[in-house]
């Protein structure tokens, strides 16, 4: 059975099917072959149940703040904010990069939004002061990932639906220390790289454009405010954050900054629409998919085949998160959190792992295969948005993947890195 799933599903993507066609096609064929004592009329009740969830309702909603970000003045603002203060820093330009793809990652929670949000205006600067275009657009990239670890992540809203029972909020918590962790670890490869290749200093601003560029940011810096503060303060949900992310977004965009007329909104929102039904209809088959799996003992068939009658915690992380890197290298990583969470989650509580801290192994995981060849889809994102070939895109990658593997590894030896802040609170 497991093998026929396998091969429809391998067939049909080498034939070019999207996703959901494959996990679709191969739920039918195992129901109706191999579970026949199974009513079919089940899988669609599974895919109805999969797309009700409340907390999915968070997805178009922050996917739609971030499209209205993206086209209005936020993002350039928090640019120039970041850029006023440290962009005559060796390295300067580039460590405003990864700090702008940390902060609009904090509003977007997206990685693909952040590499046309941020990557746009900061190519440029950093082609001006001499980096190379495939260093530039490494950074980008990669530097989006945080955008999936840092609150809001679509990435923790879709493993807390698959994983069911764990709190969203508590994931947006826990993914704040990897990201910074991230950060730093790219800032100062970013200095020492400026170093070694002597690039250029940029202009040292004064302190009246500081002034300018902060009072400029303030607004946009709300958006993590209001979403983190909200949260855990009580005001609201994550659903309700996202909604209210909406609200801010447009009241900024459209009455205080008037970078976006009304009459552009329904575009945005057409836009945002097409997005949020691809990512339904990914959830929608992996709810069925999943159902199978579970049905079938996967997770328990796996667990005997690959880490033995009783594995430790960190065995049960280290192959997560192998299957997750591999995984999100050729797949959407929605589609890799949506099936192989219910196959190793059990598996993971069997063990005594955390659910948060495995929550944001797997985001990190899917982060970074979503930025790695053969297929991570910034990749793709960053070579459309910028007309550049998918050889110039990864010709920069390597010292950031290193980077990358050696944070995730640190991640999930200590878990603290994630979880310290839940502690604390």
């Amino acid at each position: 059975m497991i093998a026929t799933m396998l091969t429809i599903m391998i067939v049909l993507l080498a034939l070019g099917f999207p996703m959901m066609i494959p996990m679709l096609a191969a739920s039918v064929v195992v129901i109706t072959v191999f579970m026949t004592n199974i009513n079919p009329m089940v899988l669609v009740q599974q895919m109805m149940g999969g797309i009700s969830s409340y907390v999915l309702l968070a997805v178009p909603l922050f996917i739609f703040a971030a499209d209205i970000m993206s086209t209005g003045k936020t993002s350039q603002r928090l640019l120039d904010f970041v850029g006023s203060f440290i962009g005559h820093m060796r390295g300067g330009y580039a460590i405003t990069t990864a700090a702008a793809c940390t902060l609009f990652g904090s509003i977007s929670g997206s990685t693909q939004a952040t590499v046309v949000a941020v990557g746009k205006p900061m190519r440029k600067k950093l082609l001006s002061v001499g980096y190379k275009d495939s260093s530039a657009i490494a950074l980008i990239i990669n530097a989006s990932d945080i955008a999936l670890l840092i609150p809001p992540s679509i990435g923790m809203i879709i493993y807390g639906l698959a994983a069911q029972n764990v709190s969203v909020g508590d994931l947006f918590i826990a993914g704040i220390g990897p990201g910074v962790l991230i950060f730093l670890m790219f800032a100062t490869y970013s200095f020492i790289h400026a170093k070694i290749y002597n690039i250029p200093l940029a202009k040292k601003h004064s302190w009246k454009e500081r002034w300018r560029a902060t009072v400029k940011a303030l607004l946009p810096l709300g958006f993590p405010v209001i979403i983190i503060g909200g949260i855990y303060t009580g005001y609201f949900s994550p659903t309700e954050a996202a909604g209210i992310s909406v609200l801010y977004a447009l009241i900024l965009e459209v009455l205080i900054f008037r970078s976006i007329k009304l009459k552009e909104v329904p575009t945005i929102a057409l836009s945002t629409g097409l997005v949020t039904s691809a990512v339904f209809i990914l959830v929608a088959a992996g709810q069925a998919f999943s159902y199978l799996i579970a049905r079938a003992r996967i997770p328990q068939m796996l667990s005997e085949a690959v880490l033995g009658a009783d594995p430790t915690a960190l065995q049960v992380l280290f192959i997560v998160a192998i299957f997750f890197f591999i995984g999100c290298m050729f797949v959407d990583p929605i589609v890799v959190i949506l099936i192989l969470t219910p196959i190793f989650y059990p598996i993971a509580m069997q063990a005594g792992v955390d659910p948060i801290h495995l929550g944001v192994v797997i985001t990190f995981q899917a982060a970074l295969g979503s930025a790695t060849p053969p297929f991570g889809v910034d990749i793709f994102t960053a070579s459309a948005v910028f007309g550049k070939s998918y050889l110039d895109v990864i010709r920069g990658t390597p010292p950031y993947i290193i980077m990358l593997v050696f944070v995730g590894v640190l991640v999930i030896l200590f878990e603290d890195i994630s979880l310290f802040l839940l502690r604390w609170m």
